[in-house]
């Protein structure tokens, strides 16, 4: 028996010229929104999931949004951050091409973070409306992350700046286009009634563990979840799936492929942030790694430059084989990024460079971009706990760490069931271990 969501869902979508999954071989077209600073990349997990439980490949679309990071001021220009409506411009240009690929009369929004009120926004005011059949919207901060009526009126994130207050103005949810929210039950980082995380320890922000939900949406709840596993866990997974199809997933767990066949973008880093545009020019070379010690086995099996549009690849990947992936770009540092063995096709392996890393002396990095560490995790390296975790602090609030140690060294990054192996990289080289889960 579906749900009278789906039912309102299904009878959108039928009406906008294609039948439901539920009801036959075809499928939504589903456009992907990320949050601020991060990139189409991190949905790579979710669209396994998706095709693992038989959603076409081709009926999946995620948004890579130039200049990711929001400008402090809206309405004033600055150098590699978006406004509000650069994002939602972002989102349409994305809209139209899934709609033109599937030949559909709408899509499905799938956002986090920033990306919530971004689609909204599109929806709003950018003539969504009549391009979205629903939304389902993670880790969002509709009511701002911090609420200052007199201070910093032109920032997105202030609750009583003048975007949310005119995002928030009735209709909230939008006639005709259902909304399931996705949320923590008090572990959001974004979400919190002490400003810690946005640097005022001990002042009231004005949110709540509550505020990412909306009046009218089918607001849904996944207890220890942290900001970005709102959006990018199994249990986000399961509640996206069911809100599209009105059926539970066969499965949460990633179908093997037998000859995963990778690509992506390579870009850079200005003005202190990521640009999600092409760093033309930069040459990729992928190893071989052994799993126990990240060291390189044997000779490149793939090596290329970018062109013009940043891609590099395709390379087909060994199932079961983790890589190293070497990048080298004009005026930047050598990058040397351990990636876990790739279970499926992705043409959104993206990479960014970043300008020269800081620290005492040699040392490797542990990032985890679809979440966040904390002190219940099991999160190490050498089988240790990382030194910026604060134990103390029961919300998941990091996502990268710094072990040092001696050139040509091995590190064990270990992250609840996924571990991963890099090595430490010479002087003036930047080089990550990057888990996927």
């Amino acid at each position: 028996m579906f749900s009278k969501s789906f039912q309102m869902l299904a009878a959108i979508l039928t009406l906008s010229g294609f039948p439901m999954a539920a009801q036959s071989n075809d499928y939504p077209p589903v456009v992907f929104v990320h949050g601020d600073s991060d990139t189409a990349g991190l949905w790579m997990v979710q669209m396994w999931r998706f095709e693992s439980n038989g959603y076409p490949r081709d009926r999946l679309f995620p948004v890579d949004i130039p200049h990711p990071s929001a400008r402090g001021d809206d309405g004033k220009a600055e150098q590699n951050r978006s406004s509000t409506e650069d994002a939602a411009r972002a989102v349409a240009a994305k809209v139209d091409e899934a709609l033109a690929s599937s030949k559909a009369g709408k899509v499905v929004l799938i956002a986090n973070s920033r990306g919530c009120q971004t689609s909204r926004n599109f929806v709003k005011n950018f003539g969504g409306a009549d391009k979205v059949a629903a939304m389902i919207l993670t880790g969002c901060v509709h009511r701002g992350v911090f609420v200052a009526p007199d201070f910093a009126q032109g920032s997105e994130y202030n609750g009583a700046g003048a975007f949310l207050k005119a995002l928030n103005e009735p209709p909230v949810i939008p006639d005709g286009v259902p909304v399931t929210i996705i949320r923590s039950d008090r572990f959001d980082l974004y979400s919190q009634p002490d400003g810690k995380f946005i640097g005022n320890p001990g002042k009231p922000t004005g949110a709540n563990f509550d505020s990412p939900e909306l009046e009218g949406a089918s607001n849904k709840v996944i207890a220890g979840a942290d900001h970005r596993e709102t959006g990018y866990s199994p249990e986000a997974f399961a509640i996206m799936y069911k809100a599209i199809t009105g059926a539970e997933p066969e499965s949460t767990a990633i179908a093997p492929e037998n000859a995963p066949v990778l690509s992506g973008v390579v870009s850079g880093f200005d003005n202190a942030a990521p640009t999600n545009l092409p760093l033309v020019g930069a040459r990729v070379a992928i190893f071989e790694t052994d799993k126990a010690t990240g060291a390189e086995r044997g000779e490149a099996v793939y090596e290329a430059s970018v062109g013009e549009d940043g891609r590099w690849g395709p390379f087909t990947a060994k199932p079961g084989q983790t890589y190293e992936f070497v990048i080298r770009a004009p005026g930047l540092p050598v990058h040397r990024i351990y990636r876990s063995a790739f279970p499926r096709s992705s043409d959104v392996v993206n990479i960014r460079l970043y300008p020269a890393e800081g620290g005492d002396g040699p040392g490797i990095g542990v990032m985890r971009p679809r979440g966040y560490f904390g002190p219940d995790d099991a999160a190490t390296a050498n089988g240790a706990a990382f030194a910026e975790i604060d134990k103390s602090e029961p919300v998941p609030h990091v996502w990268k760490a710094r072990v040092a140690g001696s050139p040509g060294e091995s590190v064990v990054a270990r992250f609840n069931d996924e571990m991963l192996a890099g090595r430490i990289p010479a002087a003036g080289e930047n080089a990550w271990i990057e888990l996927s889960y």
